[in-house]
């Protein structure tokens, strides 16, 4: 089968027929079927065996109550692979990983394209891997090829939310990893893995905190907080001074008044010396996020002060 490299979802509503599904095969067209849950002949990923499982391999003789009926109470995602095929062979397992993690959430259905090529072409599968999202007895999104995990576990997210499931975001252990490195004072490596993870979700907010954080470790480091607190003090339009009096008030644990001294500094500067404090004030805020209320008190003040 050939595999053309669709990156961006390419459902359309409508596009998939799946009437012609709603009854089983006759025996005679299904050669070689392996039983609900058995072994799935070449379909990536270990068999599942049991009875009311997360994940099943699904056949036509079986996609009527594995995928269609399943889909009106719990939201249901069509994995299309075959064994043998590198990037399919990649991508279940991680699949199959974040379904145990779902804790039965949702479910995971295999297609071998081998074995159910009828299957495949009811969903117009264009190449493999290819993943479909199916609620309610009808597809809601599709996407083809290998994403990255922080990306799929985003779509997963969207997934349950249309399937009227609320769960908590689960966490990322690279989140974990990178936050260690940061306390343990490991700021070359704290960096690249929150770097790597931005790489892959660079909306994620723990993600920009934490590589905030280095920079003002960084731009600390070596400092005497008093001497630079008096510093600034002494001298209120340097900036340099001013914005490493800032950083030390955020690690003290006084954000709000290094939001203020960074506020006043804007007011009080112009061309690029303006535009420094300002992305430094913006790169602070990120430490906090959006929701804290003295961010959003700040940021009121700053464009006050640009505006």
């Amino acid at each position: 089968m050939s595999d053309p490299r669709i990156t961006s979802s390419i459902f359309t509503r409508g596009a998939v027929d799946l009437s012609t599904l709603r009854g089983p095969a006759p025996a005679s067209t299904r050669p070689g079927t392996p039983p609900q849950g058995g072994p799935s002949n070449g379909a990536p990923g270990a068999p599942t065996a049991g009875g009311d499982t997360a994940i099943v391999d699904v056949t036509e003789a079986t996609i009527q109550s594995d995928v269609l009926e399943r889909s009106m109470a719990t939201p249901v995602v069509v994995f299309f692979g075959a064994a043998g095929f590198p990037e399919s062979d990649e991508f279940a397992p991680v699949l199959e990983r974040l379904n145990a993690e779902g804790g039965g959430t949702w479910v995971l259905a295999r297609v071998d394209v081998q074995e159910n090529p009828r299957i495949a072409q009811m969903f117009r599968v264009q190449g493999i891997p290819m993943v479909y999202a199916v609620v309610g007895g009808q597809p809601v999104d599709a996407f083809s090829g290998v994403v990255p995990e922080a990306q799929l576990r985003q779509w997963l997210q969207a997934v349950l939310k249309a399937g009227g499931v609320t769960v908590a975001e689960p966490e990322d252990p690279r989140l974990d990893e990178a936050d260690d490195a940061l306390m343990s004072g490991d700021l070359d490596a704290a960096e690249q893995a929150y770097r790597k993870i931005l790489a892959d979700a660079p909306a994620d907010a723990a993600a920009t905190a934490g590589l905030a954080q280095v920079g003002v470790a960084r731009r600390v480091a070596g400092a005497d907080p008093s001497a630079a607190l008096a510093a600034a003090e002494s001298a209120p339009d340097d900036v340099a001074a001013q914005l490493l009096a800032a950083d030390i008030e955020v690690l003290s644990g006084l954000a709000e008044q290094a939001y203020a001294r960074l506020v006043g500094l804007v007011r009080r500067t112009a061309g690029e010396d303006r535009e420094t404090v300002r992305q430094h004030l913006v790169s602070l805020f990120s430490i906090a996020g959006p929701d804290d209320p003295a961010v959003a008190s700040a940021r009121r003040a700053l464009a006050s002060a640009l505006f």
